[in-house]
């Protein structure tokens, strides 16, 4: 994970958590013996990139859900217009 060269902190960000939160979770995977240095084969690339543009979705979802001004419009059949 650490080997893209990005810092815990930016790698933090980028999937949500807090940066001591991973820290913790780098401490404990290599005291555990955990840490993998091979590289990702392709379907691990490819689930990781799924899970980041989920992630993307889910936020933008998550944050629009938030705005108070967003109401719903029902469906009005176009013959009313």
């Amino acid at each position: 994970m650490l080997d893209s060269g990005d810092s815990i902190a930016e790698i933090a960000r980028s999937i949500g958590v807090h940066e001591m939160t991973l820290g913790k979770w780098v401490k404990k995977a290599r005291d555990d013996g955990e840490e993998s240095t091979r590289p990702l084969d392709d379907d691990e690339r490819a689930e990781l990139e799924r899970l980041r543009k989920e992630v993307v979705r889910l936020r933008m979802e998550a944050e629009f859900a938030n705005y108070p001004e967003v109401r719903v419009m029902p469906m009005v059949h176009e013959s009313l217009w």
